[in-house]
């Protein structure tokens, strides 16, 4: 019997536990247990991964309830991929809130971090509509902890205001999930495939009304135009290490959308056709506009970085909604891209704010940064890669999202916002950059001659003062993860190029989940065996 499937939401969950039990009071303790749980998760990760690389679907039974009766885990590329990118942001956003005593700020944080581990781990993975709702929840309580973490009425507001919106959200899904399971009796994805696609077209209001639904929900955890209005304040407002891990939780909105609408409302289905031509796609690219605007017009490096991410999620979208498999391959590599990204700017954003002494993020005045080339080589890099100027991996993203674009009937428009709002990106950022770092080097300049002045003291005292390594390498080693990325992009949308045409294809994905244990599955590919292995059963996709 394997139980690996189940580690990513186990181990978490097991670990935050034990935190809260025995290591409540003794803040090394839980620092040592959770870096070394986030690790052993990263190692799962990496197992699951490896099974999957060839085409394996992996199905973990709980309780050994046969689907669609029983709550089912379903491991395929799509989802170990994600797992996968999860896991490798973890350790690095955990070792900078370790690194810069963010952590000690605030009661229960490594708990939370760990059941936002579990939520996310659990959406990724779940076969199961309702279970994808559950652990949405899972994910969202933990959050709202973590967005009020070290307290503050700024803070307290944002949050405030990410809960209304998210709860908004788990509403309207809990009605779309009602709705479904009126009409099909059932809410495991891979029956719900069947039978939404044996449903009569002209007697499918309900189910119609339904994808909408879902897609709104989803949308909502993207934050696509116009549900965006909770991230720019929540994202800035949160703690740098938060909002660093909830660069990941905006892509649990688009592999919402990505597995529901491939696999349950695929594109040539009657029921949800020029769903996404009609409504998605000028959503998308309406995003993408208002995100680099915001971009262009934030007065605090925090909210840039926080409409830079609305901007990546109109980007990330606008492959999406083109609904083929060059655009999911596109999409999934501005994923992981922009996911790293994001993160690497938010914790730069806190350096900041931690040495610009007096004015923190604000743009408008010129503050020496202690460490001031370190920090501007970061940011540059950082900068580069977000707004996907050559060579780094977001101008390959870009690259990929235009050519998927070229069979849409919007081509044109793909293009041209794409384009237009990567110059006003870099525009943007180029602002920021330069009234952060250029001109606080003229201020440092004149301050060194004259040394006697309370400034030239304070200057010197700031700049002899030492600096914590963690906290830059944490960021350096996300700045190598979008290099990596970039030198290995060949082999990465080669496998990226294999988990689209799995979406696609989804007979072998519903074979693994609905077949009995022991019975042969067979699809146009070739022939799979599902083994009678306790919990779980495994298909794999001929070749």
């Amino acid at each position: 019997m394997t139980h690996w499937l189940v580690a990513p939401v186990v181990l978490p969950a097991m670990l935050a536990a034990i935190l809260v039990l025995v290591a409540r009071f003794h803040l090394s303790l839980q620092r040592v247990l959770s870096v070394a749980g986030t690790f052993a998760l990263l190692a799962v990760a990496l197992g699951l991964f490896w099974q999957a690389r060839d085409g394996t679907i992996s199905v973990y039974q709980l309780g050994h309830w046969q689907a669609p009766f029983g709550i089912v885990l379903v491991a395929d590329r799509l989802s170990t991929l994600m797992v996968l990118v999860t896991a490798i942001l973890a350790p690095l956003v955990l070792l900078y809130a370790v690194g810069s005593g963010w952590d000690r700020r605030g009661a229960h944080f490594h708990p939370l971090y760990q059941f936002q581990l579990m939520g996310i781990m659990g959406a990724f993975l779940t076969g199961d509509a309702f279970n994808l709702f559950v652990f949405f929840e899972v994910l969202l309580i933990a959050s709202y902890g973590l967005m009020i973490h070290s307290g503050g009425q700024r803070r307290l507001r944002a949050g405030t205001q990410y809960v209304l919106y998210n709860l908004l959200g788990s509403t309207l899904f809990l009605f779309a999930l009602g709705t479904i399971y009126a009409k099909t009796g059932t809410l495991n994805m891979a029956d719900l495939a069947m039978r939404v696609a044996a449903l009569d077209a002209a007697n499918s209001a309900g189910i119609r009304v339904a994808a909408v639904l879902l897609l709104l929900v989803f949308a909502v955890k993207a934050a696509v135009l116009p549900l965006h209005f909770w991230l720019p304040g929540s994202y800035a407002e949160a703690p740098a290490p938060v909002a660093a891990l909830f660069a990941i939780m905006t892509k649990v909105g688009a592999y919402g959308i990505i597995r529901m609408y491939t696999l349950v409302f695929p594109p040539e289905l009657e029921i949800t056709r020029g769903l996404f031509d009609t409504w998605l796609l000028p959503a998308a690219l309406l995003t993408l506009a208002m995100g680099m605007i915001g971009v262009l017009g934030s007065r605090r490096i925090d909210k840039l970085v926080a409409f830079s991410v609305i901007g990546s999620m109109g980007m990330l979208l606008s492959a999406v909604a083109v609904f083929t498999a060059s655009g999911i391959v596109a999409a999934l590599y501005y994923a992981i891209h922009s996911t790293f990204a994001t993160a690497a700017l938010f914790l730069l954003v806190d350096v900041l704010r931690d040495r610009r002494t007096g004015v923190g993020v604000w743009l408008r005045d010129a503050v020496p940064v202690a460490g001031g080339p370190l920090v501007a080589g970061m940011f540059f890099v950082a900068a580069i890669a977000m707004t996907g100027l050559p060579p780094l991996s977001g101008f390959v993203g870009k690259l990929l999202i235009l050519d998927a674009a070229r069979g849409s009937a919007l081509v044109w428009w793909v293009w041209g916002t794409v384009l237009a709002g990567s110059l006003v990106a870099v525009v943007g950022f180029g602002r920021a950059g330069s009234q952060i770092f250029w001109r606080s080097h003229q201020v440092a300049a004149e301050r060194e001659e004259d040394p006697e002045s309370e400034a030239g003291e304070a200057n010197t005292k700031e700049h002899d003062a030492p600096e914590p390594a963690l906290p830059m390498v944490a960021i350096g080693s996300l700045l190598g993860l979008l290099v990596a990325l970039t030198v290995f992009a060949g082999p990465v949308t080669g496998h990226l190029n294999a988990t689209a045409a799995q979406l696609f294809n989804t007979q072998p994905y519903i074979a693994a989940v609905l077949s009995m244990p022991g019975k042969e599955i067979k699809d146009d590919h070739g022939d799979a065996d599902a083994h009678d292995d306790a919990a779980t059963d495994t298909t794999e996709e001929g070749h």
